[in-house]
């Protein structure tokens, strides 16, 4: 799955960013197919009923009613927005930090499937990226690896994980995902309007740490691409990392290049990275910052309707109070 993780000097960990792996079907007592987010089909003998995810992607199963057996994520379920409010009793937690999963554990459950999101810039499952421990790997011989793709769009993702819930047997058309739909469809007409109401507004989204400022390419970042496509000026970097493309790494000496009118920080370490922003006298030189135009960015962690309907609602009140003049 593995967005891309950058272990930073501070302890900060950045995940890089979908078009939906498509459900080539099944009844429900013959064989079992899935076309993946790479591309290539799995077939299994049997639907898949003890399953393995990665967070995000347990979330999104869970939200269509299916419980997997094991859960491994990048830090601690009670941290990860994904998780922190579902019931996860019962469930095996194989692993709370990024690139560590305890396959031992894992091989006890005698999993069938694992779900993880398919990264097309690393080529790789999440869990399974360059910079994962060797061992931990081996989670994928315990079974098949499939997921839908990070990268495009969080809607096509969200529709990805409904495919997969459907193939394995979930009620798709169940009132209460009817409900979260819905709610989606509201946030995202709101969203459109406040958008549309500030057609000048121009946005960075940053991840700072103690040695660079990370401004996030949208077109390795789902969410970003979504908000583009919705009319909002996400600022694209000039000049991404070669080898790794989410991110231009710009030194703090040259943190004023953009000059947004707003900037959107990653949500998922906010306060630390926003406090390690704040030691630099650079940061300063960005117009935004020093008129606190600050938002926060949820990056790289929506997987299901409901949270993005959430998110969306949030984005918009941000939005309502942002100043269109600040960058000029």
């Amino acid at each position: 799955m593995r967005r891309l993780l950058i272990m930073l000097s501070a302890g900060l960990v950045l995940s890089a960013c979908g078009s939906a792996a498509e459900d080539s079907g099944s009844d429900s007592s013959g064989p079992w197919s899935f076309v993946d987010g790479s591309g290539e089909t799995v077939k299994l003998d049997e639907i898949p009923k003890r399953i393995i995810a990665h967070a995000g992607e347990a979330a999104a199963l869970m939200s269509f009613g299916i419980r997997p057996v094991g859960i491994y994520g990048d830090e601690s379920v009670k941290t990860d927005p994904n998780l922190k409010d579902l019931d996860l009793d019962g469930i095996e937690i194989l692993g709370e930090e990024w690139g560590v999963i305890d396959v031992e554990k894992a091989a006890e459950l005698d999993p069938d499937l694992i779900v993880a999101d398919w990264w097309p810039a690393e080529k790789a499952h999440g869990g399974f990226e360059e910079g994962v421990e060797e061992k931990s790997l081996k989670l994928a011989e315990l079974a098949p690896v499939v997921g839908a793709t990070q990268g495009e769009s969080i809607l096509s993702l969200a529709q990805g994980y409904e495919k997969l819930a459907e193939s394995l047997g979930a009620d798709v058309d169940d009132p209460e995902l009817a409900a979260d739909k819905n709610a989606f469809e509201e946030a995202l007409s709101r969203f459109k309007e406040v958008v549309a109401s500030k057609p000048e507004l121009t946005v960075l989204a940053v991840s700072p740490s103690d040695d660079l400022l990370y401004v996030a390419n949208p077109e390795y970042a789902p969410e970003l691409l979504d908000f583009q496509e919705w009319g909002l000026k996400v600022i694209n970097p000039d000049s991404p990392d070669k080898g790794f493309p989410y991110w231009e790494n710009l030194s703090w000496e040259n943190a004023d290049k953009y000059q947004p009118d707003l900037l959107m920080i990653d949500s998922r370490q906010f306060d630390s990275t926003l406090a390690q922003a704040e030691k630099h006298p650079t940061w300063q030189t960005i117009r935004a910052a020093k008129a606190d135009a600050i938002i926060q960015w949820p990056a790289f962690w929506l997987h299901t309707y409901g949270d993005y309907a959430q998110a969306l609602e949030i984005l918009a009140d941000d939005l309502e109070k942002a100043d269109e003049n600040i960058g000029d």
